[in-house]
């Protein structure tokens, strides 16, 4: 069975229990990464993951609470590395190869200590003693801006990505499915609920969606556009057919003990498949299903929700 890693389930706002967006699919025995918000190395450590689990990160968008911890994660991986792994292959939106080279580059902002760790001593010491060979090989990124369309194509898995609709025209914002042979997941990202993610989704297994607050809360709010509510993720998840719905990107109101059964209960209200309102540092199983006998998807029409903004 396939797992979903809940690294960061919050939002750009710290609270105690959840803060900013990461996700790891472990599928066929492969780890794969879906952002690397707010100290997501930590997290994974205290998941008994590490940074070498991971060759493909995949960025939705470069708001902070999506990538700020990308330095943290490229830089650990390299530095406990034997210089024998396979090159870290990051993907996302425009700014990706930019920010990789800006970090890692021959000149960017952490070239002082990538150049002490590959010539002094003591660093070299460490590298032998985890089994390199001197010298000691260059930090190894290869980074992609990529857009709407298949975006990798793998032996084992397939990863596709559709616009979301976000903050637009200031960031662009993407949401992908992963197919592989076990099944289908797709993450939303940040977004306000669009055709476009529906359609990625379609006849999917599992969708993690973003889901921020009750739906009222946004309604009140008709300027709070780009989010997506507990009606908003329930609509698409509907409207796509998967048969599992995990809500990420969580705020306080919705995610405290008091709130979160009425909240689940009002998203199946609309989404009859299995819902999980997820937590940090958990881990989600989801599976393969069969969709030869579901009923054609529903009538855009009939959910207004998709198109409230």
């Amino acid at each position: 069975m396939a797992k979903l890693h809940v690294l960061g389930s919050g939002g750009p706002r710290p609270i105690a229990t959840r803060f900013g967006s990461s996700h790891i699919v472990d599928v066929g025995g492969r780890k794969i990464m879906f952002d690397c918000g707010p100290a997501s190395t930590y997290k994974m450590s205290k998941m008994d993951l590490h940074p070498l689990d991971i060759d493909y990160l995949f960025f939705t968008h470069h708001h902070f609470d999506h990538d700020v911890d990308y330095p943290c994660f490229m830089l650990t991986r390299w530095d406990e590395s034997i210089g024998k792994e396979n090159p870290l292959s990051v993907f996302g939106p425009n700014h990706t190869e930019s920010i990789t080279e800006r970090l890692v580059g021959e000149e960017g902002a952490f070239a002082y200590d990538l150049n002490a760790r590959r010539n002094h001593p003591l660093s070299q010491s460490m590298f032998e003693l985890r089994g390199g060979t001197l010298p000691r090989p260059q930090i190894n990124v290869k980074a992609h801006d990529v857009g709407p369309g298949t975006v990798f194509t793998g032996n084992d898995f397939e990863i596709t990505a559709a616009p979301a609709e976000h903050v637009e025209p200031f960031l662009d914002s993407l949401a992908y499915r992963l197919d592989t042979l076990d099944g289908s997941i797709v993450f939303t990202g940040d977004t306000e609920p669009c055709e476009k993610v529906v359609e990625l989704a379609y006849g999917a297994d599992a969708l993690v969606s973003m889901c921020g607050n009750f739906e009222a809360v946004y309604d009140a709010r008709p300027d709070d556009i780009g989010q997506t509510g507990t009606l908003g993720a329930a609509e698409m998840a509907a409207e796509a057919g998967v048969k599992e719905l995990f809500l990420v990107h969580v705020g306080p109101d919705l995610s405290a003990l008091e709130n979160r059964e009425r909240g689940i209960a009002e998203v199946k209200t609309v989404f009859d498949g299995e819902v999980t309102l997820t937590d940090e540092l958990q881990t989600y199983d989801w599976q393969k299903h069969d969709h030869s006998r579901d009923a054609p998807v529903t009538d855009p029409e009939a959910h207004p929700h998709i198109h409230r903004h």
